[in-house]
């Protein structure tokens, strides 16, 4: 029997050696954010020296502007589909090089494999580890959000092993026997610092704390108004994590003893997450911590998971609101912005939770520039949103509505009530307008 050590050595090659290990029709599942293999992306060129064709490969949130993602001399050899869109790959959208996938971060795998299995083609997961224990595990490290399904199901897979990544736990331990490849870098990982947020920031993230119990588990996303409530948050006792992204604000309310995980009802005494992104001091905190879970996005985003956890409260972003209450939160118009994310399924395992609450939050306005360069104000509260939106979360679903000027509980009101409670959180000069025009049309 070999050691792990030989394993080990037997499967180390460059990043070009391990992407000639790609054959025609292959579906290659990039690591979500931080979690990319930066040092295979980087080389994906490569494929046109290899001679494939028709491989595709799925982004989610990625963190560099890669130069095969806008490559002309790459059409007909890689396609790129992308769960969560960002700058570049708005601007690649744009070009025609990446198409969008509508999602549910629960169902999209299943959908997407069972898609490529009736297309013939074959799963490959692409990754970035910390190194070898001497057991022969490595970690998945910042992101686990759909990679171990993959792996389970029997996937092909290449692997970067980077020492600087922090040592996770939970759906994270890859044996070195499950790997087809490996390929060695020692770059920096990506780190991004908190923002200093506004005051408007500030007021919506204190309408939002005072919605939030002792004892309540929260899932918070990335941004200035999560930090704002972050913030406002650091005065609760015996607050619980449950949340797709895990953020250095939750380092703070964890080492203040805002959050102690003792009254979550689901895994108590741990905080669960599926991918995280931050700054070294966050990857410091999470590096060899059992007490932090990383857990794949079908089962820490699925609603009857959610619902598990008492007085589980959902915190996220939206872009726009009408005046039925649903929300447009990935596009504007029909132009990709980012992505679904876990927000449909957060917003309803919240409602699903004991004394659970679900918070969309937004700035009331937004600003553009008119023929002569002057600043134009806009409602993002909107009689209805914009021709060709997606819609993220459904009229159906929504609960609580925030913005800074105040909070509009929608759970259970008729379309009368959800046009005077919107309204009224609505920037002042819009109020009378959003009213008329909601006359205008029969919203009601």
């Amino acid at each position: 029997m070999k050691s792990i050590q030989e394993m080990y050595q037997e499967r180390l090659m460059t990043a070009e050696q391990a992407l000639e290990l790609v054959q025609d029709h292959d579906y290659l599942f990039s690591a979500q954010a931080t979690g990319e293999p930066e040092a295979i992306l980087s080389k994906l060129q490569h494929l046109k020296n290899t001679g494939v064709h028709d491989v595709v490969i799925n982004t989610c949130l990625p963190m560099k502007p890669y130069p095969a993602f806008h490559d002309p001399e790459l059409e007909g050899i890689l396609w790129h589909n992308a769960w969560f869109f960002n700058a570049d790959l708005r601007k690649a959208n744009q070009e025609g090089f990446v198409s969008a996938i509508p999602q549910s971060s629960t169902s999209v795998l299943r959908k997407r494999m069972q898609r490529n299995a009736a297309e013939g083609r074959r799963n490959v997961v692409l990754a970035t580890v910390s190194p070898m224990d001497k057991h022969g595990y490595m970690s998945l490290s910042v992101s686990a959000i759909y990679e171990m399904d993959l792996i389970r199901s029997g996937a092909v897979v290449i692997l970067e092993v980077n020492p600087n990544y922090p040592r996770t736990f939970g759906d994270t331990f890859v044996h070195v026997s499950q790997a087809d490849a490996l390929v060695e870098s020692n770059r920096p990982i990506v780190t991004a610092n908190l923002a200093p947020y506004t005051d408007v920031d500030a007021k919506i993230g204190a309408y939002i704390a005072e919605l939030v119990e002792d004892g309540s588990t929260i899932q918070l996303g990335i941004g200035n108004i999560p930090n704002a409530v972050a913030n406002e948050l650091k005065s609760k006792k015996h607050l619980g994590i449950h949340t797709e992204m895990f953020t250095e604000t939750m380092v703070d309310l964890i080492e203040c003893g805002a959050v102690d995980n003792s009254q979550k009802g689901l895994l108590d005494g741990f905080s669960v997450a599926s991918f995280t992104m931050g700054s070294q001091r966050l990857y410091d905190f999470l590096d060899d911590n059992p007490s932090v879970l990383f857990k794949s996005c079908t089962f820490t985003n699925d609603p009857y998971t959610i619902g598990q956890n008492r007085k589980f409260v959902s915190i996220n972003a939206t872009l726009e609101v009408d005046l039925m209450g649903q929300a447009a939160s990935e596009s504007i118009g029909p132009h990709q912005w980012s992505g679904t994310g876990g927000q449909s399924e957060t917003v309803q395992g919240a409602q699903m939770s004991d004394g659970g609450k679900s918070i969309l939050a937004f700035h009331s306005t937004y600003t553009t520039k008119d023929k002569d360069g002057k600043d134009v104000l806009h409602s993002k509260i909107v009689p209805m949103l914009q021709r060709g939106a997606a819609v993220t979360t459904s009229r159906n679903d929504v609960d609580y509505v925030v913005t800074e000027y105040g909070v509009a509980w929608l759970r259970g009101a008729n379309i009368r009530q959800r046009v005077q409670a919107l309204a009224k959180i609505a920037h002042p000069k819009f109020r009378e307008q959003l009213l008329a025009d909601a006359k205008k049309y029969g919203i009601q």
